[in-house]
């Protein structure tokens, strides 16, 4: 099942959960240094692009773990993505991990919270993708390099809160990026949803980061609207 699309460098990182295992995540990557997926490799039979709840058949070589991103896997790029299904609020209840904390907590960015973790902590970790769900989730769309005299670069971060913690992160989700980029700069509330949470690779500040990489709105689903 399809739990990630979310942007990463000129391609995309794709993450999903094996069918019928609540444990079995799986994301895709290339032969590429930092491993981003292109369009034409993650393309399905019709030409589309997966979307986050499809079923889908990944061709796939070899596992390739990389310190705490231990669920990579080399895709097959002579072979496109075959689409089986898809899925809904049920399914991806029988997924909720139940988990604590987000790995490791007391580390936030300028603008974050609880958002990263030291790059030698996070290398001790055992994996580096977990579906959470939360009652409510505000996105904030700012523009945070003002403060810096940046004034152009705006982004949308998901505040929620998750086993009593307190979670400012980035928003790497395109669809939402796309549709709250859209709107004014403010606070904007949905409800209930399952969020996809990524550890991103290694930043140059020595620290890697906690990213929405999905946002599954229960309402969107349960009326046929999502994405």
């Amino acid at each position: 099942m399809c739990l990630a699309n979310s942007r990463k460098h000129a391609g995309r990182c794709v993450a999903g959960i094996v069918e019928g295992s609540q444990t079995g995540w799986i994301r895709p990557v290339s032969a590429r240094p930092t491993g981003e997926v292109s369009q034409g490799e993650r393309q399905l039979e019709d030409g589309s692009d997966p979307r986050v709840l499809d079923i889908i058949s990944v061709p796939l070589l070899q596992p390739q773990p990389h310190n705490y991103q231990s669920e990579n896997w080399i895709l097959d790029p002579n072979q496109r993505w075959r689409k089986i299904g898809r899925a809904g609020w049920g399914e991806l209840l029988t997924l909720e991990q139940h988990s604590g904390p987000l790995w490791i907590n007391g580390y936030s960015s300028y603008h974050g919270s609880n958002d990263r973790v030291p790059t030698r902590q996070a290398d001790t970790l055992g994996n580096s993708l977990k579906l959470i769900r939360v009652s409510r989730v505000r996105l904030q769309v700012h523009v945070p390099g003002i403060a810096f005299g940046d004034s152009t670069r705006r982004v949308v971060r998901a505040h929620f809160r998750h086993a009593g913690s307190q979670y400012i992160l980035s928003v790497t989700d395109p669809d939402y990026e796309h549709a709250y980029l859209a709107k004014r700069d403010g606070i904007y509330e949905i409800g209930e949803s399952f969020i996809t949470v990524s550890l991103g690779e290694p930043h140059t500040d020595e620290c890697t980061y906690k990213l929405v990489a999905a946002i599954m709105e229960r309402a969107r689903i349960e009326t046929g609207s999502e994405k």
